[in-house]
């Protein structure tokens, strides 16, 4: 049919039949279609990264008492040892991004696993303190430079109707891996000792890596952007679509008018604004949840609890964290994502607050600890459908992995800005009273970028 044009998508044109032949734009091809059982592979195996992510980022707060006993370490050398990984986790975000964008996104996530698997294997063997500060920097590495691939990876296999909760549910494998790595260590430790839980660590993601290498398919957006070949982007999308495709197809994703380098595009005047508002606000949101996540119980059993009591109220915190990212994601997905955020966030300033005003009260601070942790937990899971949702293409991982980097730097500071306030003889109302702070400042950045930054039309 010369000159004429067939949408085959509602809504918006996706399929086009010329005398040039078909042009297909994947992304609204993608939008226009129900989920398919290969994207809910590609979301299920995501969640086992993140999950395999989570258990190994947080295995040395449940090794660290036993080490520290083991090695006869103090309470400075063990902090710095925590502290590596997640100086790693940033410099591997900050990294990871600009080389997914040019290599790829599977190969990032299959070399970050394959990496963060090896080195946390290597530190169940190591011997001294400096080791495995070492070995941990290097696992960081690897962990840093999953997340945000994975998170970049779902959103374009997402449907933009759902995008924000998808990513939600797989950013949720994280607290998963974390608790179920928890559980193992209460039991390897007693039985095999703190060098079991690290082997568990390592062993688990190096098992997987070979399901990825089979089961992870490449963004099919990120292959059209750098030109691959029609015959391999047909291959994916025909595991995708309910139809087959025309043998003359011809792929392009309608992303945005930017080109360049992906750094030269996250810091261009159109999205420059937009970015320092995701990092300012991701920044705070993962210094206010490390540093509740630490300090939370310790400040709790200050006020004269015990510490089951004071464990019981920490768990409510990070369940309340799971419910409400799923909470966010959703509300994204139904309304403007930067404004979803900013009311959340706002909420858990109140919440946060509140923490240091019912202290004396279990199942009162029980509560509110939840209503905090489904607030600011859920937020932050939803910052990275934020990032993901807001760059083309070409630069969403770089973006996302900056996001990354730069927020890790807040969980970094939030250690000693903890200890600070502890030695300064700070109360929990102290505590909590200046912790509603930040997450005002994360709900007025999210604001202005809704009012004043770049609103993309490619997510």
């Amino acid at each position: 049919m010369p000159g004429a044009a067939q949408h085959l998508a509602q809504g918006e044109q996706a399929v086009e039949i010329s005398a040039a032949g078909t042009t297909i734009d994947v992304r609204q091809l993608i939008d226009h279609n129900r989920l398919s059982r290969y994207q809910r592979h590609i979301i299920l195996i995501s969640f086992a990264v993140v999950a395999m992510d989570g258990m190994d980022i947080a295995l040395m707060g449940f090794i660290a008492p036993a080490l520290k006993a083991s090695w006869g370490i103090t309470t400075q050398q063990l902090g710095s040892i925590i502290s590596a990984a997640l100086i790693g986790l940033a410099t591997g975000a900050m990294v990871a991004g600009p080389l997914a964008d040019r290599f790829g996104r599977r190969i990032l996530i299959v070399s970050s696993v394959l990496f963060f698997g090896f080195w946390t294997l290597v530190s169940a063997f190591s011997h001294n303190p400096e080791q495995m500060i070492l070995f941990r920097f290097l696992t960081g590495l690897g962990l840093g430079a999953a997340m945000p691939n994975v998170g970049t990876l779902v959103a374009e296999y997402s449907p933009r109707r759902k995008q924000a909760l998808l990513i939600s549910m797989v950013f949720c494998g994280f607290t998963f891996g974390a608790a179920s790595g928890g559980f193992a260590a209460s039991w390897l430790i007693p039985a095999y000792g703190w060098h079991a839980v690290l082997l568990m660590g390592g062993i688990l993601p190096l098992l997987l890596t070979p399901l990825l290498i089979l089961g992870l398919p490449e963004s099919v957006r990120f292959m059209v952007s750098k030109k691959r070949p029609a015959a391999e982007i047909r291959h994916i999308l025909t595991k995708i679509l309910p139809t087959p495709l025309p043998q003359d197809c011809h792929f392009v994703v309608n992303d945005s008018a930017v080109r360049g380098s992906a750094p030269g595009v996250v810091l261009s005047s159109r999205y420059a604004f937009g970015s320092l508002m995701l990092w300012g606000s991701y920044f705070m949101g993962l210094f206010l949840v490390y540093l509740i996540g630490s300090w939370l119980p310790l400040l709790v059993k200050n006020t004269g609890m015990t510490v089951t009591q004071a464990a019981l109220i920490t768990a409510m915190y990070q369940a309340g964290g799971t419910v409400g990212s799923l909470f966010a994601g959703w509300l994204m997905d139904r309304m403007n994502a930067d404004r979803a955020l900013a009311i959340i966030y706002g909420l858990g300033a109140v919440a946060t607050a509140a923490i240091g005003y019912v202290a004396a009260e279990t199942q009162l601070l029980s509560t509110v600890a939840f209503a905090s942790g489904f607030c600011l937990n859920g937020a932050n899971t939803g910052m990275n459908a934020l990032s993901a949702g807001y760059y083309p293409t070409h630069a969403r991982a770089t973006g996302s992995g900056w996001m990354h980097g730069i927020g890790r730097i807040g969980a970094i500071l939030s250690a000693f800005a903890g200890a600070q306030m502890l030695a300064l003889g700070w109360t929990i109302t102290d505590v909590f009273t200046f912790l509603a702070i930040p997450a005002l400042l994360t709900t007025l950045m999210l604001l202005a970028k809704s009012w004043f930054g770049y609103r993309p039309q490619h997510a």
